[in-house]
């Protein structure tokens, strides 16, 4: 497949003309990449079944993972699916943004699109771009994030070209993401409370000013094996470098120690800033890649999928990376970096 490049140069104000050569491919059952707020996405025809099988075979994704759908309006949501009174407040209070809410699905949205379940995933992307396409497409976009399944998601241009490139009909190029990680994503139960699923910008204690949440057991830990998965990002083994990632907790001035009895010889160990010198002064030939400091989460969600990749590329045996907290942002962190490290924890 030939891939075409395009690029906005402003995405506060994105050309036209390269958004309807990127509709009318969706319309037509092509597959197109887009910049939203979180990561890009890989986007073809919510209601194409044979659209929507593409961007499994494009990403390598298995079939029971379910897709998020993007709308251009929150209010939208009720053609796709049976939207509530909770649903329009949490629209009101966080839509256009980084929120994806699992409601039971309309027969319009093909069972391939929900992974096989009764429910769907809705959201509506606060990137201009991203609505701006929608709504020239005239349709809901399916789009999971643009990258190789497993591997650490897509947050420039550059990421995309290097997963995607011959797998897609077209990639628009928006800059970097601004955040960094996927969206959140809620369930509305029936008791008019919440489940959250995936953690993201949009925090428990953001949530609970609309309504109780209960975090989701898959949130910080494995799913369990006859447990179903409702939404991405809950079922397999994600945002993973092709070396080992190995999460430490405790002292940091033990990490050294670790890694010098450690069999690997090519290690590479991702820090916050305020541990770097102690780092260097013990271990000065290993690798460091910085965080930002620890108190900086939006920094480190900005980065966390860039220094992954970064790390990747120069083929370490191990990679190191601190365990973050499990509140606010950080929760998203946490949830990000356990299922990259498949669950792998070191206490020190």
């Amino acid at each position: 497949m030939t891939t075409k490049v395009y690029k906005i140069s402003d995405p506060s104000f994105p050309d036209i003309e390269i958004l309807k050569k990127a509709a009318d491919k969706i319309r037509s059952g092509g597959l197109v990449i887009f910049p939203t707020e979180t990561v890009y996405g890989l986007g073809a025809d919510a209601t194409n079944e044979s659209a929507v099988a593409s961007i499994f075979s494009a990403k390598g994704r298995p079939s029971d993972n379910p897709l998020i759908i993007h709308i251009a309006n929150p209010n939208d949501a009720s053609n796709y699916a049976i939207t509530t009174e909770l649903y329009f407040k949490l629209a009101k209070r966080f839509m256009p943004g980084p929120l994806t809410v699992i409601l039971k699905a309309r027969d319009n949205i093909p069972k391939r699109t929900r992974g096989g379940l009764e429910t769907v995933a809705v959201r509506c992307p606060e990137s201009i771009i991203a609505r701006e396409l929608i709504k020239l497409a005239n349709t809901p976009i399916a789009a999971p994030s643009a990258n190789l399944s497993g591997t650490p998601s897509p947050t420039s241009v550059k990421h995309v070209i290097d997963d995607m490139m011959g797998r897609v009909d077209i990639i628009i190029d928006g800059g970097d993401a601004d955040f960094g990680l996927e969206s959140t994503i809620v369930k509305i139960e029936d008791d008019s409370t919440l489940t959250l699923l995936r953690p993201g910008k949009i925090t428990v204690e953001d949530l609970e000013e609309i309504a109780p949440v209960r975090i989701a057991s898959a949130v910080t830990a494995e799913l369990n094996k006859d447990e179903v998965a409702l939404s991405p990002g809950m079922k397999y083994r994600h945002y993973a470098p092709k070396a080992p990632l190995i999460l430490f907790d405790g002292d940091i001035k033990k990490l050294p120690e670790y890694i010098k009895n450690s069999a690997s010889n090519s290690v590479a160990v991702i820090a916050y800033d305020e541990d770097i010198s102690s780092i260097k002064a013990l271990l000065p030939c290993v690798r460091i890649y910085p965080f930002g400091s620890a108190f900086d989460t939006y920094f480190q969600a900005h980065n966390l999928f860039s220094v992954l990749r970064e790390a990747d590329a120069e083929n370490f045996e191990e990679i190191y990376a601190p365990l973050p907290k499990t509140t606010g942002i950080s929760l998203a962190l946490y949830n990000r970096m356990i299922r990259a490290a498949a669950h792998k924890i070191i206490r020190l």
